[in-house]
């Protein structure tokens, strides 16, 4: 089977990327799925995992909080599940997120499984262990390192995908490119044309398995965000307040893709990189029908205001991640709130 190794010495784990084994290890298993996932896959998924329980969310950003969290707890052990059991998410990156800090807690930690469907979860979420929960005042404000025992992708998954959720999935593929790899970029620039078209397996699967090899790359060197796994959160600094503000009402992908249209032009007014790139980047988001444009009934002084909760931040500081050119980017701290309104501009 082809893999992608996380190298986390005793944490270490493969990303394979096959059809579902027929059957997990034998192990007292909790399956957590969102109600879309549950009624197109819940029979093959309970063959290959033989679960001792399903435990449905609905579908969306909304189940992702400190009461599903509980409830999932609650469930295994109502269930009896102990050290030995394990969680695993069958879903998006909401699923995976949340299955991964119930495991990550119940009873100080517990085994958990990835099992990505959507293409946000294939080639960002389910790899690297970040696992949380959003409060009120913030997107995964609430949250732990949790490695997975193993992440299993099979892109037929994306040919049930809406058109919405297969873009929100392509934007981290753009970041991925952005931050560290030209030549990715320039294939996606390439093929373009066909990115909206999750029956094209081929093309899916070179995509998401590049991401993989790059993000696992950087969580193998900079496991719990110490100094290189910053990089992965460019556009996110933007992105997050965005969603809030928006109460979800746009998604995590297309928020990402309008920060890194703003990203990137902070970093043009701060002169660390030429326009010629910003328009490179401005053109394949466009291309892949993806939004670059802030609403104009969010406020910038709002999105100024939950910045500051950002958990990149250090001595209270925003935190960047900006790019250089296609391909490289770096963290940069301490600009002045007025440059940052300037590139918001009036709302």
């Amino acid at each position: 089977m082809d893999t992608v190794s996380v190298e986390l010495g005793e944490r270490s784990y493969n990303i394979t990327f096959a059809d579902l084994p027929e059957t997990l290890a034998p192990r007292r298993t909790l399956l957590v799925t969102d109600s879309n996932i549950d009624s197109l896959y819940r029979e093959q998924l309970c063959k290959i995992i033989d679960p001792v329980d399903v435990f449905v969310i609905p579908a969306g950003e909304e189940s992702k909080n400190a009461a599903t969290f509980l409830d999932i707890c609650r469930r295994a052990a109502a269930l009896h599940l102990g050290r030995d059991c394990r969680f695993t998410a069958a879903g998006g990156g909401v699923t995976g997120d949340l299955t991964g800090f119930a495991a990550a807690c119940y009873l100080r930690g517990v085994r958990f499984t990835q099992i990505p469907t959507s293409l946000l979860a294939m080639v960002d979420s389910s790899v690297g262990g970040k696992t949380g929960i959003d409060i009120p005042e913030g997107k995964n404000l609430v949250g732990a390192f949790h490695q997975p025992e193993s992440v299993w992708v099979n892109t037929s998954f994306l040919a049930t995908l809406p058109q919405r959720e297969l873009g929100n999935g392509l934007a981290e593929v753009v970041k991925t490119a952005v931050i560290r790899d030209e030549k990715f970029f320039l294939f996606l620039e390439e093929n373009s044309a066909n990115l909206r078209d999750a029956n094209n397996v081929e093309l899916f699967n070179k995509i998401v398995r590049r991401c993989c090899e790059i993000k696992a790359d950087v969580v193998s060197n900079d496991e719990k965000e110490s100094g290189l796994r910053a990089i992965l959160n460019y556009g996110h600094t933007f992105a997050h307040p965005i969603e809030t503000l928006s109460n979800y009402t746009i998604a995590h992908g297309e928020a990402v893709s309008i920060g890194m249209e703003y990203a990137g032009r902070l970093a043009l007014e701060l002169g660390l990189w030429q326009k010629s790139d910003l328009e490179r980047q401005a053109a394949l988001l466009d291309a892949l029908k993806l939004p670059r444009a802030i609403p104009q009934n969010i406020s910038s002084q709002d999105i100024l205001e939950l910045m500051l909760s950002d958990k990149k931040n250090r001595n209270g500081k925003i935190t960047f991640v900006l790019p250089e050119k296609i391909g490289s980017v770096k963290t940069v701290s301490g600009i002045e709130s007025n440059i940052i309104l300037k590139v918001l501009g009036e709302r």
